[in-house]
């Protein structure tokens, strides 16, 4: 089922917290909603969700027009403590009307086969205190999907979680879309999580839609300094161009050389004052000679060739660089 969103504004008192926005997601879709706190996104969410209403709406819900079933998963789980993880699940299921409630063993036909899409069919009969966060939040999605929903609406769901339970769970949701093809809106302001997981992101800022793009269409090229700025750490220049006009340049950590040598008019001179060499990526840190703070990441056969010291003397030149001119990127 698709979605779609016109001219959506929404206030709270004098704040407001969407302005003016328009989002279509395609049937099967699977769309992050980025941005940091108070951008909009949870919002904008409840909206589709029917759980709030815009300004405009007539007191009535935005999208998904007609849906009968949405699936809505929250943070905390909010999942019954008083009940097995079984009948958590079958829930939505037991407290539909009569007339189109399924028997019990329907129920639990479907049930079952939830548990073992979620991987947890050998512990039906535990309670949530008895599980992992992990689990838990699987169960959460569990209840969402045993109604079929037609949409699937998931409001930060790996944002209690530690990180190395949200990696592993995120791409757990990202195999299991693949597999049921629901259409998806994932609200997050991790940008790893977006960037991994989303079939398109959209960014948002201040109750205002920066950029909709593919992770490699937001990521790669940017529509303005915010998005460049919110997805990942970037190094800012500053540049003059002809005629004096002062620019901003942006560079990202890892399209930044550093060298013993000057490579180029651009090289800038800098001393080296952290290393961290744990992980995957070498990340430097230097100070350059106008005092402004630079990051760098190498690969560590680079950093080995390199042979660097905190203390060093180095030039660092920019490899790929964006300049936005109001909100357009060359």
């Amino acid at each position: 089922m698709s979605i779609e969103v016109r001219g959506v504004s929404k206030s709270f008192g004098k704040f407001a917290a969407l302005r003016d926005v328009n989002l279509k997601v395609a049937p099967g879709e699977l769309v992050a909603l980025l941005g940091p706190s108070g951008s909009g996104k949870t919002t904008l969410l409840r909206i589709i969700a029917g759980l709030e209403f815009a300004d405009d709406a007539g007191g009535g819900p935005v999208a998904p027009a007609g849906a009968p079933r949405v699936g809505f998963v929250f943070q905390h789980y909010a999942l019954f403590r008083h009940m097995t993880v079984f009948e958590n699940i079958a829930f939505g299921l037991r407290v539909r009307p009569k007339a189109t409630r399924p028997s019990d063993a329907k129920i639990r036909e479907r049930v079952l086969e939830l548990l073992r899409l979620i991987q947890l069919d050998s512990l039906a009969g535990r309670y949530p205190s008895q599980l992992s966060g992990g689990q838990r939040q699987r169960v959460a999605l569990a209840r969402a999907l045993a109604i079929e929903p037609e949409v699937l609406l998931l409001d930060e769901p790996f944002g209690a979680l530690d990180a190395k339970v949200r990696q592993g769970l995120r791409r757990w949701l990202r195999k299991l879309h693949d597999e049921i093809h629901m259409t998806t809106i994932l609200v997050t302001h991790d940008q790893d999580e977006a960037l991994e997981v989303a079939d398109r992101i959209v960014v948002m800022n201040q109750g205002r839609i920066e950029q909709v793009g593919t992770p490699e269409e937001v990521f790669h090229r940017p529509a303005n300094e915010f998005v460049m700025d919110f997805l990942g750490s970037v190094n800012l220049f500053h540049a003059r161009a002809e005629g004096g006009q002062e620019r901003r340049v942006f560079v990202r950590p890892h399209d930044m050389e550093i060298g013993h040598q000057a490579q180029s008019d651009s090289s800038v001179r800098a001393v080296v004052k952290r290393i961290h060499a744990a992980g995957p990526m070498v990340k430097v840190e230097l100070e350059s000679e106008i005092g402004e703070t630079l990051q760098v990441e190498m690969p560590h056969e680079r950093y080995g060739v390199l042979g660097l010291k905190v203390g060093a003397d180095v030039y660092v030149s920019p490899r790929e660089s964006k300049v936005f001119f109001e909100d357009y990127s060359i």
